[in-house]
Parts: structure tokens; C-alpha cells; sequence
């Protein structure tokens, strides 16, 4: 294990924290054992480039622990580190910087870069916030989470590149009640598949001390840049507007304080979701794929667009919507690739709707269901469709149309992240605050049951949760 004692202030990971919220126990660096990593260079692909100027994803996990501060760093604070440098020494990037030259200098494209000694931010804080309220489900105030959410650290201008830090952690402990963990990455580091898999990987060296069982898994990422594409589509992406942000100042987007929003969760259970199943396959017999992901996705969807007429938002009826998902191609791409490939290899679903069919009474769900359910379904029997179109996609996906995106997938299983004081209590996805999107996961007490987080004004929340109890109640108590 390789730890670095932090005490300088631009060493120390940033939060969002005041301080009558967070008391910073101790600010840190974890790097991969010395010497088991050598200096490394990983090309970014146009799967990665696509997520350059992205927010960061901020993830936080929230478990029960009824101990004291003592035992938190005397016990759980040494394994976390010693666990996360053996993690490291196999996810080595994640310890890397982003390598962004300006003006696009010939030759030289994106990569992430690893010398001996890069390490990742840590930081170890104590909460006085309620722990309880925190990991409900009910709504709470946006801010309050944000102080448990790590920052990256600054960009920094070196000679001709810009270097940008990948990945900070943040451990916070609730006395006698709880522990958060939370993790935010750039997006251009990783996707969901690859993020879930460098957590199974920490989660299994922390429960059992050493990486002998991850290195019998079969689960080592794969670093080789398989993807192959034309390489024009690197071009087309690297010209897009915003791409000159690199040039001067840039810094990673941050989470800003919006006291007006609100998260929430709601569950669609198994149940719930069969009966929608049952009504969908009645009301259009010929429809192909119906999965619980595209029905909880159609749902919801057609429920915010409600609850936003229904604050007095006015809009023409011809307005459009879109709804849009990213799609794992690992195998999916002819030829596949490694399901352990290192970075990202996602590829979007995109749906558009005008306003009038989403508000359309229960044919707003009808609708919303069927042309998303369709959509995926076209999406994923398509070979090679997200590189043989991507040029359109590229072109639709900067049109300014309101759009609800999607974070997660029940198949993550994101509640089996257990570093051995059980599963999570209660996951959250703060990084959808930045846009208005979703989250979407397998709930933890049954896989069959879906938790959708949502980020919204207080007002609308207020009006979403309700109008998703009558739509609910609709289907459940209307004559068979």
C-alpha cells in the first residue's frame, strides 16, 4: 500500500462542505504499490471522446454502521486504503490524469496518462447531517447531499497539455449510525461497465484483504484498444463547438447549490410493473420487446412531462421531448469486444416526442413505452448501427430539444457493492442534478423491483409523486 499524508490546502480533496456540516478527519493520496505499475499512456477512443467536456458522475453509497469514530479510524480507514492501493495497482488508470492538447496539436488526441506516483484523492470526513433522512426515499433538499460528494481536483496547465484529475473519493461517517462513500469520476475515464467493475474489484480486496480471489475471477480489464472505427469519426467529434474550452482556463464542471430541487426515489415494483406489461401487450399486441427497463423508462417519462403542465409550464403541443439511454455495446459490436474492456463503450438510444403524445392521458405512457420500447430494441439488434450512424446521432444529440437522460441499469446489480459491512443501505446518483435526468437500478431487497431517483424543483417533485400514485392506482383498480 502507498499512502500520501495530505496537509498542504491544494492537496486537499475539495467538497462542498460547510463547517458546521463536515468535520475533515484526515485528506490523503492513494497510489498503487511502488514500482507495480509502469508509466502507462491510454489513447482515448471516439467512445471516450464523446464525454470530454460531460459533467463528472457523482455516486454515493450510504451503509449502515452503528460504531464510533474510533473504530472507524482504526479499522475501517486503514482497509479502505490498503484496498483501494491494491485496486489501483490493477485499475491504474483511475489514478491517472487526463491528457487534453490545446488547438488540438497535430498528432496528439486525447489519452490518460499514469507516471509512478500519480495517486487519487481521499478524503476521510465526519458528518453531523441525520443519516436516516439522507438514505430515504422521500424527498430531500438537493444540498444536503453535496457535501458528501468529492470534487476533482484543479486542472492544471503543464507546458502543452492540459492535465486533468480522473477519480477522488470521499468516506464519511455518521457516528454511531452510518457511512457514506462517495466517488466521482470524469466521464471520459469510464463507463458504468467498467466503474461497476473496478468497484467489485475494491469491494472484494476490502472484504477479504488481499487480491487473490478478483485475480481468480477473470475479471482483469482489458487495456488493448479493440474498438475499431473509422477514424474520421474522432474528427467530426473533436470539431464540435465547445471542444475549444481545452485552450484556456478549463476546469471541471462542479455541482452548484440549487435549494429550490429536490431527490426523491420511487419504486415500481414487480407487481407494478407486470400490470403495465399486461396493459401494453393488450393495447398493441404486435409490439416486440417489452422489458421492466423500457416500461419503468416510458413511465416516468410521460409523468414529469404531466407535472410540468401541471406547475404552468406552457409549451406549444408540438414541442419536442427527447428521452435518451446508453446502450453497452461490448457485445454488441461485430466483432465483440471483452466484457472487462477498460473505458467506455456505450452508444445512445435516442427517442423524440412532442409534448401533446406524452400528456395524452394514458395513451401518454401507451405512447411514451411503445416508441422508447422500439427504439432500444432497434438499437440493440444493430450491429454496427452506432458506428455506421454516428454522424447523425452526433448531429441530433447537440440540438437543442429538451431531453431526459438516463444514468444506470437494473443489470449492475449497483446494490451488491458490499465492502463487507453489507450491501448499501440506500444508493444515490447525485450527478443527475446537473441536467434533470434519472437514475434507474435493481432495487436491493428484490431484483424484479426497480428505484427510479429523480431531481426536480420542489414543487414539481410534489406533483410527480402524485400523479405517479393515480396513474399507478388507475391501472391496479380499473375493471378487468
Amino acid at each position: 500500500m502507498h499512502v500520501i499524508p495530505c496537509h498542504k490546502p491544494n492537496h486537499s480533496i475539495q467538497t462542498h462542505a460547510t463547517p458546521d456540516m463536515l468535520t475533515v478527519l484526515e485528506n490523503c493520496r492513494v497510489s498503487p504499490p511502488p514500482a507495480t505499475v509502469g508509466d502507462s499512456s491510454l489513447p482515448l477512443t471516439f467512445f471516450d471522446f464523446i464525454w470530454l467536456l460531460f459533467f463528472p458522475i457523482h455516486q454515493v453509497f450510504f451503509y449502515e454502521f452503528p460504531h464510533s469514530r474510533e473504530h472507524f479510524m482504526e479499522t475501517i480507514v486503514p482497509n479502505l486504503k490498503h484496498s483501494l492501493s491494491i485496486t489501483l495497482q490493477h485499475f491504474f488508470p483511475f489514478a491517472g490524469n487526463l491528457i487534453v492538447f490545446p488547438n488540438q496539436i497535430v498528432g496528439r488526441k486525447p489519452e490518460i496518462r499514469y507516471i509512478e506516483g500519480d495517486s487519487v484523492a481521499v478524503s476521510f470526513a465526519e458528518c453531523s447531517l441525520d443519516f436516516n433522512d439522507l438514505s430515504g426515499n422521500h424527498p430531500r433538499t438537493c444540498d444536503m447531499f453535496y457535501p458528501l460528494v468529492p470534487l476533482l481536483g484543479r486542472a492544471t496547465k503543464v507546458s502543452d497539455y492540459v492535465s486533468i484529475p480522473l477519480f477522488s473519493v470521499q468516506v464519511t461517517l455518521f457516528p454511531n449510525s452510518g457511512i457514506s462513500i462517495g466517488l466521482t469520476n470524469h466521464h471520459s475515464l469510464c463507463d458504468a461497465s467498467t466503474r461497476i467493475n473496478f468497484l467489485k474489484a475494491w469491494t472484494s480486496i476490502a472484504r477479504h484483504g488481499t487480491d487473490e480471489l478478483f485475480l481468480n475471477s477473470g475479471s482483469l480489464p482489458v487495456y488493448d484498444r479493440v474498438i475499431k472505427y473509422p477514424s474520421s469519426l474522432d474528427e467530426i467529434f473533436l470539431s464540435q463547438p465547445g471542444i475549444e474550452a481545452f485552450d484556456g482556463d478549463y476546469q471541471p464542471p462542479h455541482l452548484v447549490s440549487q435549494p429550490e430541487k429536490v431527490r426523491a426515489t420511487i419504486v415500481l415494483t414487480q407487481a407494478h410493473i407486470n400490470r403495465l406489461k399486461k396493459w401494453l401487450s393488450t393495447e398493441l399486441p404486435t409490439l416486440e420487446y417489452i422489458s421492466s427497463f423500457s416500461v419503468a423508462c416510458g413511465f416516468v417519462w410521460s409523468c414529469i412531462a404531466k407535472s410540468r403542465v401541471h406547475i404552468g409550464e406552457k409549451k406549444s403541443d408540438d414541442d419536442l421531448e427527447r428521452f435518451l439511454c446508453a446502450v453497452d455495446w461490448r457485445s454488441r459490436l461485430d466483432p465483440p469486444i471483452p466484457q472487462t474492456y477498460f473505458g467506455n463503450c456505450v452508444g445512445p438510444c435516442l427517442t423524440t416526442l412532442t409534448k401533446s403524445a406524452l400528456l395524452a392521458d394514458k395513451k401518454g405512457f401507451l405512447t411514451a413505452a411503445d416508441i422508447f420500447g422500439r427504439a432500444l430494441s432497434e438499437t440493440i439488434k444493430n450491429k454496427d448501427g452506432v458506428l455506421k450512424d454516428a454522424e447523425t446521432w452526433i448531429e441530433r444529440a447537440f440540438q437543442p430539444v429538451p431531453t431526459i437522460g438516463v444514468s444506470g441499469t437494473p443489470k449492475t446489480r449497483i446494490y451488491d457493492v458490499d465492502f463487507g459491512w453489507g450491501k448499501p443501505k440506500k444508493h444515490e446518483t447525485i450527478s443527475i442534478d446537473y441536467n434533470g435526468s434519472i437514475s434507474v437500478n435493481a432495487c436491493k431487497e428484490s431484483s424484479g423491483d426497480i428505484e427510479i431517483g429523480l431531481s426536480l424543483p420542489a414543487k414539481q417533485m410534489d406533483v410527480f409523486i402524485s400523479i405517479c400514485g393515480d396513474v399507478l392506482e388507475s391501472y391496479f383498480y380499473e375493471p378487468e
